[in-house]
């Protein structure tokens, strides 16, 4: 289970002294009923706080300032429920370090043309208070997101629970820490990358550990942990013997529970969110990580292979985004190109992200034509179709880019019984040719993060609060 700190969000209304205490208390009023509201909805995934009335310019400033000495405040949700002069918003926006969305509403839906009159129209004028509140934002270039339209609807509200999510994601962003078992893989450029702009730019701390830092810990789990998580596989998997005995096959799999353990421990006791492995760094193992590694990405553990450091942080981020739904370390493996079949195979040595299994997964044990160690353990299924992104994080010396790929994910037709890894199947858009294409020439790497439960929309938002150029291949 994914578990990140409780977040909220605060909201703040934008009115002014002008319109006099009665009217102010009506506002406060109704920013009260969308509060209620909006959190009784079941569609947000942060509660929503109500704070003072934003009327003057101490009062905003003051409230922004909290934010952010607040953790628990993953963001702030503003509405101009009248006119609220940007002047008085200047100096609390410019200190705001936390992300910001202007939700253009009003409280009611539809316009009372029989009994509207000036008295209305004063109070209830978020047309004209969302024009200037959103001058000043452009003005600061504040890369604030923006949702229009009516409160109560579901859209809308979906925009906002979204919204939150890459906030909250954001906010997690800066407590990443990503622990590197050995180092990159020998000879391979996308995995390499400055990792000081990474924290200075994202908020990633990236360490390095010699695999003998990981041995003390596997060498220490004891054979009752070990037994007790071999029992907890019995639940969760199908076993399959192939062609080892079962004293064998039970054997390797339980070096692989000696391996989540114990990977785990050392994870949690530092604080780590993601981690690598790298199979040319195995020194005193004797497995390359697979059903480990598995099991601790479903659990919303960051991860990707041959020291990729970069896509394992991106994971990580994308896991608390989509709160571990179907989010997970890829590789592009190979084409199919059979005329109106165009798509591409995704998988791995052995850690495809069980987020991803349609079926019930398959506890196999198979040779590994690399790393030179005994055959390992893996979890074997086919993944799940939906619409999805698939991301991937260069490094190009100037400046990171992130490239954005919509794809059309389906379950597999045709079995593939000799393969003995997972498998996830997409098509790619806006075609083949076109979107294989712009991947290559805007350099995409081969280890990507696949979403099926994240938007294009939600990925955008995060780049631009990180300033980070981003390319859209859809």
């Amino acid at each position: 289970m994914l578990k990140t700190a409780q977040k909220e969000f605060w909201f703040i209304v934008g009115s002014q002294h002008l319109y006099g205490k009665e009217a102010l208390a009506e506002v406060k009023a109704h920013a009260q009923t969308m509060t209620d509201a909006l959190n009784e909805s079941g569609i947000l995934p942060y509660p929503l706080v109500l704070q003072d009335l934003a009327v003057n310019a101490d009062t905003i400033t003051n409230m922004m300032k909290e934010v952010n000495y607040r953790d628990e405040v993953a963001g702030v949700i503003t509405w101009m429920h009248t006119f609220s002069p940007a002047k008085m918003w200047i100096r609390g926006t410019k200190l705001l370090q936390k992300p910001l969305l202007h939700l253009a509403t009003q409280f009611n839906e539809s316009i009372p043309w029989e009994t509207i009159d000036m008295d209305f129209m004063n109070l209830n004028q978020s047309a004209h208070g969302d024009r200037e509140y959103g001058f000043i934002n452009a003005r600061l270039n504040k890369q604030n997101k923006i949702v229009v339209g009516y409160w109560e609807r579901p859209e809308v509200q979906q925009q906002i629970a979204q919204w939150m999510d890459v906030a909250a994601a954001y906010n997690e962003s800066f407590n990443i820490k990503v622990a590197r078992f050995g180092d990159n893989m020998r000879n391979v450029g996308v995995t390499e990358g400055d990792k000081i702009e990474a924290q200075i730019q994202f908020g990633w701390t990236v360490d390095y550990f010699g695999i003998g830092d990981l041995v003390q810990y596997v060498n220490a789990v004891t054979e009752e942990e070990i037994n007790d998580l071999f029992a907890e596989y019995a639940d969760a998997y199908e076993f399959v013997y192939g062609d080892y005995s079962a004293e064998d096959w039970e054997s390797s799999v339980k070096v692989q529970a000696s391996y989540e353990i114990a990977i785990k421990r050392f994870l949690d006791e530092g604080g780590y969110g993601a981690f690598t492995t790298n199979f040319e760094d195995l020194y005193g193992m004797k497995q390359l990580p697979g059903l480990a590694v598995q099991r601790l990405m479903a659990q919303g553990y960051g991860f990707a292979g041959e020291g990729d450091w970069k896509t394992a942080a991106l994971d990580r981020l994308l896991k608390v985004m989509s709160h571990n739904q179907s989010t997970g370390f890829m590789e592009d493996y190979t084409y199919e190109l059979a005329p109106g079949r165009e798509s591409v195979l995704q998988s791995h040595m052995l850690e495809v992200d069980p987020t991803l299994a349609v079926n019930k997964p398959k506890l196999i044990v198979s040779p590994l034509g690399i790393g030179n160690r005994e055959d390992p353990a893996r979890l074997v299924f086919d993944g799940k179709q939906g619409e999805g992104v698939v991301v991937s994080m260069a490094d190009f010396g100037t400046h990171y880019k992130l490239l954005i790929n919509e794809v059309s994910a389906f379950e597999p037709e045709v079995p593939a019984p000799n393969l003995p890894v997972a498998r996830v199947l997409w098509n790619i858009k806006p075609n083949f040719q076109e979107g294989v294409k712009a991947w290559i020439e805007n350099g995409g790497g081969h280890h990507t993060v696949l979403s099926l439960n994240l938007t294009t929309d939600q990925i955008v938002s995060y780049a631009k609060l990180v300033n980070l150029e981003y390319v859209i291949i859809k």
